[in-house]
């Protein structure tokens, strides 16, 4: 059984946002996968989890149980909803996909890895203390700070350092602008199709074929 979890913040405040790239994703993944009138998600309160439950049939292979989730738990307390999915359905830590934005890669980038140090992302750091591991995948989106100017202007270290958290708090939270919009689109239909082949032919080919070089 897969876990596939989709990272962002739950409530209409928050949709479109940078920060919910992964739900994003899990969800052109199920629209592409079922029948519209069965892309649905059920609330779980018990799991703390928008659920969606399919079933993979590969082409070569056994049938594969696969179980979306986007947490209802706030991005900074991921660890919790994806702790007690794993917990209750017996999940392996080694089956638990996590998909996520990521500020350190061009946005429309994709770099899918196994295990490793959060980079700051804080969900991504909630995921490694509530598993108490890091042998988990990620599936990173870009979505290209570092390809944005600030201009901080302020003479304390600390003043500069606080003013950098609240920019990129900022911009994690921030909707897509105009011109970025065709990039994510593509960036999520490569990442809806990079679970799909993950699940059909495995991770290593999903890396060779969707990870930006």
């Amino acid at each position: 059984m897969k876990l596939i979890v989709g990272l962002g913040n739950p409530g209409e405040k928050y949709q479109k946002t940078r920060h919910n790239l992964g739900f994003m994703v899990v969800e052109q993944f199920l629209k592409d996968f079922e029948t519209v009138d069965k892309t649905e998600w059920e609330n779980s309160e018990k799991l703390k989890s928008d659920i969606s439950k399919i079933e993979w049939q590969p082409r070569h292979g056994a049938l594969e149980k696969v179980i979306l989730a986007k947490p209802k738990t706030y991005m900074n307390n991921s660890g919790l909803a994806v702790s007690l999915i794993s917990q209750y359905l017996n999940i392996l830590m080694s089956d638990v996909w996590i998909i996520h934005d990521d500020i350190d890669l061009p946005l429309g980038s994709m770099k899918i890895r196994f295990g490793g140090a959060s980079a700051g992302h804080h969900g991504v750091k909630s995921i490694m203390k509530a598993l108490n591991s890091d042998k988990f995948w990620r599936f990173r989106m870009g979505t290209g700070l570092q390809n944005q100017k600030s201009t901080l202007r302020l003479r304390s270290g600390q003043e500069i350092k606080n003013q950098k958290l609240r920019y990129v708090e900022d911009y994690v939270l921030g909707k897509f602008s105009g011109h970025e919009r065709g990039k994510v689109r593509e960036l999520i239909k490569r990442g809806a199709k990079a679970i799909e082949v993950g699940l059909e032919e495995g991770l290593d080919a999903a890396m060779n074929r969707f990870n930006s070089k």
